[in-house]
């Protein structure tokens, strides 16, 4: 069988047509993605997408398409998605933790350090909202600054658990205080 007889049957919901196109190209796109991240986990669930993509998109081929080109383009995409969203969720909770922490810490009035023990009880209370194990997660990342993997060892669950976790935290403690920044940055003008 090759690419492109494989592409008909694949085209007519054939699973052989799949598994042979897997075993044909899973190792590259495997070694692919190696390029850019580090974790294995990571590049099992990138591969494991890649081919899930396959599979929603088979109707779509043709038998004289580029096969390998079009597993790279779905694997490069993948991986710029996930870097750019592991970005913008890094920025986002360095933004808000190194606020949280600024104006904690480096408060020089009253009214400021008032100001700042509000918005840590406000924050306090957004985490304490959070489910128990969620809310436990993020702690031990974020007040702790254990890493995922610690965590993970720590919990006896695994490091894409605790991602998971962390991510609907920063979700939900996002939701809640994007209103009070556009308040307080209102407000801040004002004065």
């Amino acid at each position: 069988m090759n690419d492109q007889e494989a592409i008909v049957l694949l085209k007519s919901d054939n699973h052989e047509a799949f598994e042979y196109l897997y075993r044909v190209y899973c190792g590259q796109v495997y070694n692919f993605s190696r390029l850019y991240i580090n974790s294995s986990e990571d590049i099992k669930e990138i591969v494991q997408e890649v081919f899930i993509k396959l599979w929603e998109t088979r109707s779509f081929l043709r038998e004289n398409d580029n096969l390998k080109g079009y597993l790279f383009i779905v694997t490069r995409n993948l991986i710029f998605n996930r870097q750019k969203k592991a970005f913008n969720e890094n920025f986002y909770k360095t933004s808000v933790l190194s606020a949280y922490a600024h104006l904690s810490i480096d408060s020089c009035n009253i009214e400021e350090e008032l100001q700042a023990k509000e918005l840590n009880k406000y924050i306090d209370k957004i985490i304490a909202e959070l489910p128990p194990k969620q809310q436990e997660i993020f702690i031990l990342s974020r007040k702790e600054n254990l890493s995922y993997k610690e965590i993970a060892q720590l919990m006896n669950i695994s490091e894409k658990t605790v991602e998971a976790h962390i991510y609907k935290a920063i979700r939900h403690i996002k939701s809640r205080i994007e209103l009070l920044i556009v308040l307080w940055g209102i407000w801040e003008s004002l004065n």
